[in-house]
């Protein structure tokens, strides 16, 4: 999944669950349950075994779809009652994803890296462009609801 929809997964759950104690692991868990909704992201990991690099167009999504979850995750942080809970529950949902970083980016290949992207690999639901797409502004449109009839 792109990080936008998982960051606003993170941001519905602190707004909707303000206690740290509670929204932060779940803001957490919510990535990897979020990867089992039918989704399209780009194919980073084929990319790097087949071209040796990811591609500028993979680049150019993920670099649009990170700075479009910061912008929109500061926003909603910083107008919200617990401004710091929501940006740590931002942060939190896309922590796996930014763990990997360093394998695709910097060809960094620890057993803990490797076994992380694999293991998100084959736990996420792939479908093709058009409805992998859609599914993602359907979880952003839940989440911007919930946000904002919560909060």
């Amino acid at each position: 999944m792109l990080e936008l929809p998982h960051a606003l997964v993170g941001a519905a759950i602190a707004t909707a669950i303000p206690d740290p104690r509670i929204s932060l692991p779940l803001a957490f868990a919510s990535h990897f349950i979020t990867e089992y909704i039918p989704h399209w992201n780009p194919h980073l990991f084929t990319e790097l075994k087949t071209l040796g690099r990811v591609s500028r167009s993979s680049l150019i999504i993920v670099t649009i779809d990170a700075s479009l979850a910061l912008i929109l995750g500061t926003w909603i942080a910083l107008r919200s009652p617990a401004p710091l809970v929501v940006l740590l529950a931002c942060f939190l949902a896309v922590l796996p994803d930014i763990m990997e970083i360093p394998y695709f980016f910097l060809h960094w290949h620890p057993k803990f890296e490797e076994k992380l992207v694999l293991w998100q690999r084959a736990h996420q639901w792939n479908v093709p462009a058009f409805w992998g797409i859609l599914s993602q502004l359907v979880v952003v449109a839940i989440s911007l609801l919930l946000i904002y009839r919560l909060g």
